[in-house]
């Protein structure tokens, strides 16, 4: 079944909204909270690493584009997440659906992509400390983000074209609160095997990959940082690498158990809740893992809010 075979106007209906007026308020404010803080936290991050001379470097340009991508990942349904808690009318068209699960899905394995770079920006660093400035130059840098949200995005298409070119059952209520795989998935009326195993190699593409190559990265950082004979020395090496292996096994939990699994285990309630830390979460708990255990990141967000804080009081004195 072809593009043509749906109607581009065909609406969807969320299911997952409560229905009480005032545990939706309660949920709007939550929402609303986490993504203030998840905004102004990764703007601060982005701000303070195009200020401060000493962090142009490939690691907090890394870290930086990181934050970039988390802001576009929950830009995309969190400002609909919040829209449908208020209207009575929780609809989407299938063509709003599709165009929201493409940067979704696209963004959320560009973020997938980048932990790996990451990676092996610090398997060079350990590893290759004399070539380092040879490798990752900022021209090398700036390729592989690129190609993070190029990959991600095409990844994303492909699959999305081939879900929506599916039919879909006459029941259009998603138990979800903005278009996912696995809710959209269970309204496709067609034999879901052929069609679970493409959903499988998409995701299998874009998450186990990735985290394999970075198993394997961080493998031979373990085995160069046991050489070292500074006690000193292996502990600076393990707390550079600390926080980013944090990010990832919270971030590549989520996605693998959202994804990497056949279609019959999904669970409504279970994966809603799954859903929302890995859009709200993630995005909001990795600028803390990263500024609260880098002490260079926390030097410069100190010196841009109290900058700001003074700029505040300057013009205050003013007036």
């Amino acid at each position: 079944m072809t593009w043509e075979n749906h109607s581009v106007l065909m609406e969807f209906v969320f299911l997952a909204y409560p229905s009480n007026p005032e545990l939706r308020m309660l949920c709007f404010l939550g929402v609303s909270l986490a993504y203030a803080l998840i905004i102004s936290w990764n703007i601060l991050i982005v701000v303070s690493i195009q200020t401060e001379a000493r962090l142009h470097t490939p690691m907090y340009y890394f870290l930086g584009s990181l934050s970039g991508i988390e802001l576009c990942y929950t830009t995309v349904v969190v400002p609909h997440i919040l829209a449908n808690t208020l209207h009575s009318e929780k609809t989407i068209t299938l063509l709003t659906c599709a165009t929201q699960m493409v940067f979704f899905i696209g963004l959320g394995s560009a973020d997938c992509f980048l932990l790996a770079f990451m990676a092996y920006d610090r398997y060079v660093a350990i590893c290759h400390p004399l070539q380092y400035p040879l490798i990752m130059t900022v021209t090398f840098c700036v390729r592989l983000v690129v190609a993070s949200v190029v990959i991600g995005l095409f990844l994303s298409l492909q699959l999305v074209v081939f879900i929506f070119c599916l039919p879909f059952c006459r029941a259009r209520g998603i138990e979800h609160f903005f278009c996912d795989v696995p809710p959209v998935m269970r309204l496709v009326c067609a034999s879901s095997h052929i069609h679970e195993l493409s959903v499988l190699v998409a995701a299998t593409l874009a998450i186990a990959v990735p985290f394999f190559f970075i198993a394997t990265t961080y493998a031979l950082i373990v085995a160069a940082v046991l050489k070292l004979h500074s006690g000193a020395g292996r502990h600076r090496a393990f707390n550079t690498c600390s926080s980013h292996l944090t990010v990832v096994l919270l971030q590549y939990g989520c996605c693998a158990f959202m994804y990497l699994r056949p279609n019959s285990s999904y669970n409504p309630k279970q994966d809603k809740f799954v859903s929302l830390v890995y859009t709200l979460g993630t995005p909001f708990l990795n600028p803390l893992i990263y500024t609260l255990r880098n002490s260079e990141m926390k030097e410069a967000i100190g010196k841009i809010l109290t900058r700001n804080y003074l700029s505040f009081k300057m013009m205050g004195s003013f007036h």
